[in-house]
């Protein structure tokens, strides 16, 4: 059975029967784990073992890990400091700063390949306009350049653990204030101001540094009556042809507010997978999850399939032999280190 189109959650810390009676629809493609889903190292291994054992190919396993606020599995595992913390540090010395950020991508990919997860939703490339709430220490810095070469930095970092990136959130989520898990967040920006926003991904996209990319739930009125998620406009010409991306297309969670007035949740699977994206995400939703596998258990797309496919994850090391190891004993004494220093600020 090939992965369908569609990323959904589940209840708990084990697989419930009416969990696995979903995960096995033809529909669905790949699961994303919450905090919820996460007690141990040990405990969230077997539960990704069993998700894995219930499909061929195994569906992918996924997680928002990117440090700071948005790190699901705490206890255990390394905290990572917020990406503009390592913005800081690349103002204060751009080689620290670029090390910082492959370094955390290295982390972050080489502990969850150790529990069995294949991708984590990362690196984020928003630029810090200061207006977004949802977004800010998120970002890497304002300055587009900057952020292109630490995303890109973190990305490698990825990549050397086993890991696809997956960037987020295209075009661009940092200049508008609301949330789109709230409200559909509306940005008056022309074109030319957006352009600063695709800046890090034309960077990231030449250098092949990303296999996947997220769109935002956004409306760029100047542009487009669509959100991004829902629009040819933005995936087909300005992130395919104009940037040449290749890569797997992802929707961010249609169960967010931003998204429903755009029908129920089978239209807006509709919409976004004719629009060009690979994979919708469906979440906290257990009625929508099956609203959109069961309208969406026909569809295929080879091209989709072959994108998706390539983001599994590659060579982990087990767990005791990461922890035991001199890099990630190097590595993680390092990061332990920046709660305690003083952050670098420049003045205005």
């Amino acid at each position: 059975m090939s992965l369908g189109p569609v990323m959904l959650d589940i209840e708990g810390l084990t697989l419930s029967p009416a969990d696995r009676d979903l995960l096995r629809e033809p529909a669905v493609g790949g699961v994303i784990l919450f905090t919820r889903n996460y007690e141990s190292a040990d405990q969230v291994a077997d539960l990704v073992a069993e998700i894995r054992a219930l499909r061929s190919p195994p569906l992918l396993i996924a997680v928002d890990h990117e440090g700071g606020r948005v790190q699901r599995f705490r206890e255990g595992f390394t905290q990572i400091p917020p990406m503009r913390r390592i913005g800081r540090e690349y103002d204060r010395d751009s080689e620290s700063g670029l090390l910082a950020a492959r370094e955390a991508g290295w982390l972050i990919a080489s502990e969850l390949r150790a529990v069995g997860i294949d991708l984590c939703f990362a690196p984020c490339v928003d630029l810090d306009w200061g207006v977004s709430e949802i977004i800010g220490d998120r970002s890497f810095h304002r300055n587009p350049e900057v952020v292109a070469d630490l995303a890109n930095a973190f990305s490698r970092g990825l990549r050397s653990a086993g890991m696809a990136a997956v960037a987020k959130h295209f075009p661009g989520h940092g200049a508008v204030l609301a949330d789109s898990h709230l409200k559909l967040p509306v940005d008056r920006r022309d074109y030319g101001l957006v352009l600063d926003d695709m800046r890090p991904y034309e960077r990231l996209i030449g250098n092949g540094a990303i296999a996947g990319v997220m769109l935002a739930h956004i409306v760029y009125e100047q542009i487009e009556a669509q959100p991004a998620g829902f629009s040819e406009l933005w995936i087909q010409r300005e992130l395919r042809s104009r940037l040449g991306f290749g890569g797997a297309v992802f929707c961010d969670d249609l169960s967010m507010k931003a998204t429903r007035g755009y029908g129920s949740m089978a239209e807006r699977g509709r919409l976004a997978l004719d629009a060009g994206c690979d994979m919708i995400l469906v979440c906290n939703d257990r009625d929508a999850a099956h609203q959109a596998v069961d309208a969406l258990n026909a569809y295929t797309n080879p091209l989709s399939l072959v994108r998706l496919a390539r983001l599994h994850g590659t060579g982990n090391l087990l767990r005791e032999e990461l922890l035991a190891s001199e890099q990630w004993q190097t590595v993680n004494k390092r990061f332990a280190h920046w709660s305690d220093r003083p952050e670098f600020h420049l003045d205005a």
